[in-house]
């Protein structure tokens, strides 16, 4: 007999497969993969299959479940060595730059909609947060700067706690609410102690992760996600900011020499698209879409004071201060990409009730969908426009590393993309530590021992062994060449790059 249950997965898996399918689809057709997910969600709601889904706060319990893996992925990709230098801008734009962001639309917003102080404070604080998913996907296919994509990746991932935090503290109601100052020293507080919660979980799971073995590589995967999650729950707990302290977590884990590191971030990779698809099909889902065209007004409203005042004043108030120039500011403005996230946050004071609440959510959601269309495919012309592209810039080198415990050495499987200056060197130019080795080449299918001679073309991969203490030498040299040619000794490199 069928039940509930089985018409549940029925639904849902062919819902995940469509999603999947459409993954394909939006890419040849250049429109973004969010839409299509929003679509699915409204196409089986009301007013397409007749599902009903009016359960706010479940929505927002899912959608900060989501937001964690998709962050968790975010941090596990990124680069310590990319990261270092923009942090401090980073942080200053995703913590001052929030600020600004928030007071510019709510002052605006309370003067030309006419909205009371809160809700207009409300509606600046559910914007100001970039959205960690769309920024990954989007800026990732572009050749960028490695330090403009890392500022906007740093910022992405960071900005979510602080948003967060003013989204809830503006949702109580004003009889209830703390003074501004002790506001200001709570959100302090747990912005750090955040900070501080995902380094110590990042830390031991490093040191866990390379010291116990594990019986199976699969398992290293969900070991990884198992420390994630723990850096949000133990961040709940201290009453600091969870989002932060996964960030946090994951770029030490992601920078870590942890066993089968690749195969890491590909099962992160999985459920990050699993946790979107999820995401912004339960958000089509819940909104009503006969209210949406009296939200069409205010959203366009709303989003022209963010693209042409709130944006540029944080950006030019946050990272002035840090060498980046006219065109890298301008760029940064025009790629503050907003996704799930402003939904989500948007789903707060809806499930708390809060006066004009359904309202803001529409209106945020008109709001994404425009972005989204409007951004995700002006960021290339833009991007050459204003002259902050990298042409030169190899696809980045995936090093994949299995350990080999009772001989101290490890495994490398390196892959030489299209662009690589490693395409026509030699093996003996090369020129790896004492220690390290190329044992097997694999060409068109073909795999065969080289010898000092062989030239290297793109589309090889190669297995590279290297003893324990020359491993960082021997992959930064890997990297070096790959950037700068047979010449990246001489150019200074091919030093490893310091550990974080």
């Amino acid at each position: 007999m069928t039940g509930p249950v089985d018409i549940a997965l029925l639904i849902g898996a062919a819902v995940l497969l469509v999603a999947v399918g459409a993954v394909r689809l939006s890419s040849r057709a250049g429109l973004p993969s969010l839409l299509v997910y929003l679509a699915i969600g409204v196409a089986i709601g009301e007013s397409g299959l007749g599902i009903e889904f009016e359960n706010a706060q479940l929505t927002r319990v899912l959608g900060i479940c989501a937001l964690v893996v998709i962050i968790a992925e975010g941090g596990l990709s990124s680069r310590w060595s990319n990261l270092r230098p923009v942090l401090p801008a980073a942080a200053t734009l995703a913590t001052f730059g929030v600020v600004v962001s928030v007071f510019v639309v709510g002052v605006l917003v309370h003067l030309l909609l006419r909205l009371p102080w809160q809700l207009a404070l409300l509606y600046g604080a559910v914007l100001s947060s970039t959205d960690a998913a769309a920024v990954f996907s989007t800026l990732r296919r572009l050749r960028l700067r490695p330090r403009l994509v890392a500022l906007l990746e740093a910022e992405s991932g960071m900005n979510d706690a602080p948003a967060v935090l003013l989204v809830l503290a503006l949702s109580v109601p004003a009889t209830q609410a703390l003074p501004w100052w002790q506001q200001g020293l709570m959100i302090a507080y747990e912005l750090a102690a955040g900070a501080v919660v995902g380094v110590i979980v990042g830390a031991v799971g490093a040191v866990g992760l390379r010291r116990f073995a594990l019986p199976a590589a699969g398992v290293y995967p969900l070991a990884a996600m198992g420390f994630m999650i723990l850096s949000y729950a133990c961040g709940a707990v201290a009453h600091a900011s969870g989002f932060l302290a996964v960030y946090a977590t994951g770029v030490i884990l992601g920078n870590a020499r942890i066993p089968h590191r690749h195969a890491v971030l590909g099962f992160a990779d999985g459920l990050a698209w699993l946790a979107q698809i999820g995401l912004f099909v339960l958000l089509g889902l819940l909104v009503s879409p006969s209210e949406l065209p009296a939200a069409v007004l205010p959203a366009l409203l709303v989003g022209v004071v963010i693209v042409l005042l709130a944006r540029p004043v944080s950006v030019a108030a946050s990272v002035s201060w840090f060498g980046h120039g006219p065109r890298e500011q301008a760029f940064l403005c025009a790629a503050g990409l907003r996704g799930a996230v402003p939904i989500v946050l948007a789903t707060i004071p809806l499930s708390l009730a809060v006066p004009g609440a359904r309202e803001l959510f529409n209106a945020v959601f008109v709001l994404v969908v425009v972005f989204t269309i409007a951004q995700g495919g002006t960021l290339a012309p833009v991007a050459r426009w204003l002259k902050v592209t990298a042409p030169g810039e190899p696809t980045e080198l995936r090093v994949e590393t299995a350990p080999l415990e009772q001989m101290r050495a490890d495994l490398l499987q390196l892959e030489i993309p299209s662009g690589s200056r490693l395409s026509g060197v030699h093996i003996d130019e090369l020129r790896l530590p004492v220690g390290a080795v190329v044992t097997l080449v694999l060409r068109d299918g073909v795999g065969f021992v080289p010898n000092p001679g062989t030239r290297l073309r793109a589309g090889d991969s190669l297995l590279i062994v290297a003893t324990a203490e020359c491993r960082d030498v021997a992959e930064a040299r890997l990297r070096a060449i790959s950037r700068q040619g047979r010449l990246a000794r001489w150019l200074g490199g091919d030093r490893p790059p310091a550990q974080g």
